[in-house]
């Protein structure tokens, strides 16, 4: 982590020069006034020896230096941060619209329509590297899960939480477009686009899902609606006293609805009766035109001048201690 440290203000650095100017005054000072006998008879020196506090008599100056020195890195801020990055790539800006009402709770999809539409829905945002992606849901009401991002590792965390139970059940088609076009209309991408996948029949809501479309047309954003679920009953897991029993039901698509909201916005819709299809879907939007966005992903500073405020405190306080007690009458 040293190693990645900056500084915040880096001029401060010039104080350097302070103690480096004390340690070369502390060496010509200490040449000056040093002993004046050079030579001495080695019966007077034999079995002599400076002394331990002879010896370490450089020591509260050592320590004085250094804690100035730790002070000034101190003072210039030492912080370590992930760089700001900036860069234009090509991408398009993209909306996923998923249906989290009771039905897609049905198992003709393994495990279960929801958890496929989810893992196939990860597996499109892991595809795109590139492009601002966000997730709005809806049942019986509509709200966005994440707004348009480029960070996809915050996105696919906030989808795989997502699915039945958060708000009030029912198909709100046309809320959850509204929702979708409410977060792409402010856009500046050339390719804006909508993935609206559901199971059922629009059955509540207050937007009706073709004035939702003519509204997504007019802000020129292309919707991709995807019907899922097998024809004929399918297997859906009911709630008893007696614990969960399964029981074959019809779950209805309304086809030409989502057929009528792909022709107005100039999309497509498809049906997906397994996880392949609904793969194929999205490798047919991949292949979309891209347009310039520009991607700023800003850094997190942390300051660490306590690693250097602790050590110079510590440093000055030993200096003086020293300097006078132990040390004091030393020359």
């Amino acid at each position: 982590m040293l190693f990645e440290l900056e500084f915040a203000y880096p001029f401060m650095l010039y104080l350097l020069a302070v103690p480096a100017l004390m340690v070369l005054w502390y060496v010509l000072s200490f040449k000056k006034h040093g002993a004046e006998i050079k030579y001495v008879h080695s019966e007077y020196a034999r079995g002599t020896s400076p002394g331990i506090r002879v010896t370490l008599r450089h020591l509260p100056f050592i320590l004085r230096i250094t804690g100035i020195i730790l002070l000034v890195l101190v003072i210039a801020r030492p912080q370590s941060s992930d760089r700001l990055h900036e860069e234009t790539v090509e991408g398009i800006d993209i909306i996923i619209t998923l249906d989290i009402s009771g039905s897609m709770l049905a198992e003709d999809f393994s495990p279960n329509r929801m958890e496929a539409a989810k893992q196939t829905a990860l597996e499109f945002i892991e595809m795109r590297p590139q492009d601002r992606i966000g997730m709005t849901v809806f049942s019986g009401e509509s709200f966005t899960l994440s707004p348009l991002t480029t960070d996809h590792k915050m996105l696919k965390e906030l989808a795989s939480g997502a699915g039945p139970g958060m708000v009030r059940d029912g198909t709100a088609i046309g809320d959850g477009l509204a929702t979708a076009i409410n977060r792409l209309r402010d856009s500046d991408a050339e390719s804006r686009v909508i993935i609206l996948l559901t199971d059922g029949i629009n059955n509540t809501g207050t937007i009706d899902p073709l004035t939702a479309a003519e509204m997504a047309a007019l802000f020129d954003i292309r919707v991709y609606t995807i019907g899922v679920g097998s024809s004929g009953p399918v297997p859906y897991p009911f709630q008893t006293p007696f614990g969960i029993q399964y029981r074959d039901v019809e779950i209805p698509v309304d086809e030409e609805l989502l057929k009528e909201i792909a022709d107005l916005t100039n999309g497509r819709y498809h049906w997906a009766d397994s996880q392949d299809a609904l793969e194929q879907v999205y490798l047919e939007i991949d292949e979309l035109e891209r347009s310039t966005i520009d991607i700023t992903e800003y850094a997190r500073v942390t300051d660490h001048y306590l690693l250097f405020l602790l050590p110079a405190l510590v440093s000055l306080f030993l200096e003086t201690i020293l300097r006078y007690t132990w040390l004091r009458t030393v020359p």
